[in-house]
């Protein structure tokens, strides 16, 4: 009678396997980006193919780019407003208003405030000057309103809500008291302020872009290297280094491919030249950048973000929380002025219509990048990357030739999905979550399928 022999154990111990939820978070990887990464190039795959492949195209990456700016950078003081349970309901008509004193002091000479009158004979002619006295006008205006506004929030205590809609309704109407201009349209403006504006024959052109590209990689790669010291130094966990490589290499394919595909492939229709990046792409990285480094880096983003978490424990804990919420909407107002500087640019006029309807886009492209209405979560780059997704819905909307009510109504179906996604979020109910996802996504296919003509 034989015996089966014993099986022969393994001399070496079988390694852990690690799930992917665990290398996510180990390495850092914000769940909510990588999320609205995916959805954006779902987006775009979608509208190409509807489109016969007019979407991603340079031409209208460009255009798309350059269309986004102005919604992306009042997104990010939005998100400050936000993370501190408010909201700013003023942010469309205070553009407006600044555009159109900005394009007053260029056309006119002329500062006007409340009601008094300054009238500056020496800018009727435009000088190397005159854009400057103008953006500087403007960012004072901004800053100004913003004060106002915070004070009545934090220190008067008028909700947030009623204070920002009477600004909606005030700020809009200013634009009529303005000047005495009774609302007329105000044009052309200096030609150095609209390089502000972006367009083809106004960018940066083919080497200063690359060489931006350039600067951005090496800045990449110096935070990620900075990040990984610092973490170190204060005894945190370190990410492997293949992780910090892999970052560094794959971020910096990507911004390489995309100025290549959206700015150095599009020719110049006049001139036949690559167009590169436009300036306000480049004011938006500026400030993308400035605004990141205050909310993570600054002793004004940390309270900003306590307050939001915890108010009552924010206030025992020393913050002066009052000035803290005043200066969000400083901050706020100060980009509306940019915002306005942008798109007065572009059009090289100021209009009575100008800004309408942006707060609603401002407000959502925040919603929509991870930021919470319960507050103390959201993150800058999140803000903008949702102004992207927004913009992308509405350009691909527009060459698929659907009318403007049915656009605002697959933003609203966007909106409020986004807003569900956070609900179940919060409540840890996370397998409802792509049920929520998937009713959304189809309830906006089916909207824009029968808004086709």
């Amino acid at each position: 009678m034989t015996h089966a022999s014993p099986a022969v154990e393994s001399a070496q111990p079988d390694r852990p396997k690690r799930s992917w939820r665990e290398f996510v978070n180990t390495s850092g990887i914000d769940t909510r980006l990588l999320g609205m990464l995916v959805a954006l190039a779902v987006i775009w795959l979608a509208f190409n193919f509807m489109s016969d492949g007019k979407f991603i195209t340079s031409r209208n990456l460009w255009n798309l780019s350059v269309q986004t700016v102005s919604i992306s950078i009042m997104a990010t003081g939005m998100v400050l407003i936000i993370v501190t349970r408010n909201i700013d309901l003023s942010v469309g008509s205070l553009l407006g208003f600044i555009g159109y004193t900005m394009a007053l002091v260029q056309t006119d000479g002329k500062i006007s405030l409340f009601g008094l009158n300054l009238t500056l004979d020496a800018l009727k002619v435009h000088h190397w000057y005159t854009w400057i006295v103008a953006l500087a006008v403007g960012l004072l205006l901004g800053a100004i309103v913003g004060a106002l506004q915070g004070s009545l929030v934090s220190y008067v205590g008028v909700p947030a809500f009623i204070v920002t809609l009477g600004g909606f309704l005030a700020w809009r109407g200013m634009i009529f008291r303005t000047g005495g201009k009774k609302g007329q349209t105000l044009a052309p403006l200096d030609d150095t302020f609209r390089i502000l504006g972006g367009a083809p024959e106004r960018s940066l052109g083919q080497t200063k872009t690359w060489i931006v590209a350039v600067l951005v990689c090496v800045g990449l790669v110096v935070s990620i290297v900075l990040a990984r010291k610092r973490r170190g130094r204060h005894g945190l966990t370190v990410r492997s280094m293949p992780v910090d490589v892999g970052f560094a290499v794959g971020g910096s394919a990507a911004v390489l491919l995309g100025v290549w595909l959206i700015a150095i492939r599009y020719e110049s229709p006049n001139t036949g030249e690559s167009v590169g990046l436009a300036y306000p792409v480049l004011i938006l990285i500026g400030v993308t950048l400035l605004m990141t480094y205050l909310a993570r880096r600054r002793r004004f983003g940390r309270y900003v973000y306590a307050f939001g978490g915890n108010p009552e424990a924010a206030e025992l804990g020393g913050i002066n929380t009052r000035r803290t919420i005043m200066y969000t909407y400083v901050v706020m107002g100060m980009l509306c002025a940019v915002s306005a500087a942008i798109q007065t640019a572009r059009l090289n006029s100021a209009t009575t219509n100008l800004g309408i309807q942006n707060e609603l886009d401002v407000i959502a492209a925040a919603v929509i990048g991870g930021t919470s209405f319960s507050g103390g979560i959201g993150t800058i780059p999140g803000a903008v990357l949702g102004a992207v997704v927004m913009q992308s819905l509405r350009s691909g909307m527009s060459l698929l030739n659907i009318d403007s009510p049915t656009q605002d109504i697959v933003v609203a179906v966007v909106l409020v999905t986004a807003v569900a996604i956070d609900a179940l979020v919060r409540q840890r109910r996370r397998s409802a979550v792509f049920s929520a996802l998937g009713i959304g996504a189809a309830v906006a296919a089916v909207v824009i399928q029968t808004g086709r003509p």
